[in-house]
């Protein structure tokens, strides 16, 4: 069964850090890309970043840019995404999503999603 299952979340302080973990099982992650996409209360969903799992390329929307890494790990199961410097305006749901390849943002291009995981960033 096809699933990816994001974890991590959690309360942070504003400049704390969070690592989120989008764990795929039931296909192989080596002929995709996976994006992290985040909503907050009353907004759109919004792309944040996105990996190349082949060539471990990355992508970042501007607003995270210097601020968050994607990574994958060597057996290309499990993204990460390395969230430091954290802001409020970072609270929101965070999902990780399959799609073929990076370079869009539209959320209905991408076909199976995680169940995402709460990240609050709050003193």
């Amino acid at each position: 069964q096809l699933q990816l299952v994001e974890s991590g979340g959690g309360l942070v302080q504003p400049g704390g850090s969070l690592r989120l973990s989008c764990a795929a099982s039931g296909f192989s992650l080596d002929y995709y890309a996976i994006g992290w996409f985040r909503q907050a209360p009353g907004k759109e969903r919004e792309g944040v970043s996105c990996i190349t799992i082949r060539d471990s390329t990355p992508y970042y929307t501007d607003s995270v840019k210097g601020r968050f890494t994607i990574s994958r790990d060597s057996a290309k199961t499990t993204v990460y995404l390395q969230m430091n410097s954290l802001k409020p305006e970072d609270t929101a749901v965070y999902y990780c999503a399959r799609r073929r390849r990076c370079g869009n943002w539209s959320p209905t291009l991408y076909d199976y999603w995680g169940q995402g995981t709460q990240v609050t960033v709050s003193s």
